[in-house]
């Protein structure tokens, strides 16, 4: 294998997937805090059922290559047996409060900059900071020494068919009765109601499923060397954990910003998830100058400033500390069926909704 050729081509398909990632949530308007914020506010379910709908396509298209044997799921971050819960708690919940705060998520973030959000773009300055001080700065400390350590261990792993395998079931009837439950049911709950089937409900439910599917595969079996020549050790090209990776966009951005500023440090590459990040940005990019939607958007003053930066710091804390955000955990997680994912999702959810709440009332107090 020439290794140098194939690492090139595991990047340019982490870029060409995340482009259409990318292009795909500006143009359906993909947004999980907008989800969480349409219930809330509105009492509309559209925005909420495309991201379940992500979800569950997302658990079926994962477990079809796993049961291929085209990857193995339980070498992704996700599947441990270390369960933190109290990370996924307190990580989740911060970067609920902070995507409210900040009008979006890491991956928004992203879609927005594409689009010419100049407020986007202090968001990820700040994100991709605050989420390298998390990973290796002064709250890096912190979070390994005081909140990984409240932990749980499953011997097994701590995905729902290991769990489910752990209380008794067969593993060769756990697995598929998991993903059928799970991402069966999640699918077919999107679909249910007939007035969801528009364009962009269908493409940003199955599109950004699909993508993570896409980055599984890219990742996790063109990118597998199960001997890597130099180490001798099995390894996966261009991966910043080591590990098999996919779509997540809060480390991704960290190590974005880390790569800009060592430029000439020769030891410092792209990546898969820089690879990822600079797709997103591109996708959203061209989309925005076909549709002729590409419009500057600056802050309006002081208090949203304020309130922007507050958030990219939450977003960055939290999504390191839970290990992904809203796609990272919520979706790319939750499609290994790792119970930390589920946790984190609905903690984001939770601290989210509770956050619009609060902007509710203190808006009604102040009229």
């Amino acid at each position: 294998m020439d290794l140098a050729a194939t690492t090139q081509t595991v990047l340019w398909l982490a870029f060409a997937v995340s482009f259409v990632f990318g292009a795909i949530g500006q143009k359906t308007h993909f947004c999980t805090m907008g989800a969480v914020s349409d219930i809330v506010n509105m009492g509309e379910w559209s925005r909420m059922r495309m991201w379940l709908l992500a979800i569950g396509v997302a658990i079926l298209g994962s477990a079809a290559l796993h049961a291929a044997g085209l990857i193995d799921l339980g070498k992704s971050i996700y599947r441990t047996p270390a369960f933190t819960w109290l990370s996924y708690l307190v990580g989740g919940g911060c970067f609920g409060v902070g995507m409210v705060l900040a009008s979006g998520c890491g991956s928004k973030t992203l879609i927005r900059i594409g689009g010419g959000n100049l407020k986007s773009l202090v968001v990820f300055l700040v994100l991709g900071l605050f989420a390298y001080m998390t990973m290796r700065g002064v709250f890096g400390a912190f979070r390994v020494n005081v909140l990984d350590k409240v932990a749980l261990t499953f011997p097994g792993g701590q995905d729902i068919p290991a769990l489910l395998t752990a209380a008794g079931l067969e593993a060769k009837t756990a697995f598929p009765l998991a993903v059928l439950a799970i991402g069966g049911g999640l699918t077919a709950f999107s679909l249910a109601r007939r007035d969801f089937w528009t364009l962009d409900n269908l493409l940003g439910g199955l599109g950004t499923g699909l993508a993570v599917v896409a980055a599984w595969y890219v990742s996790g079996h063109l990118g597998y060397l199960p001997e890597h020549p130099d180490t001798l050790e099995e390894a996966f090209l261009a991966t910043n954990s080591g590990r098999m990776e996919a779509l997540t966009f809060v480390a991704p951005q960290a190590y974005t910003l880390e790569l800009l500023m060592l430029w000439s440090d020769t030891s410092r590459t792209m990546t898969f998830a820089i690879a990822t990040v600079l797709g997103v940005i591109a996708g959203s990019f061209a989309w925005s100058l076909a549709t002729r939607s590409f419009r500057w958007e600056g802050f309006a003053g002081i208090e949203d400033t304020a309130s922007h930066l507050l958030g990219a710091a939450l977003m960055g804390f939290g999504g390191v500390t839970a290990m992904g955000c809203t796609v990272g955990q919520g979706i790319t997680g939750f499609s290994t069926l790792a119970l930390g994912s589920i946790v984190t999702f609905l903690a984001i959810v939770a601290s989210a909704a509770a956050t619009l709440k609060f902007q509710y009332w203190r808006l009604m107090r102040e009229a």
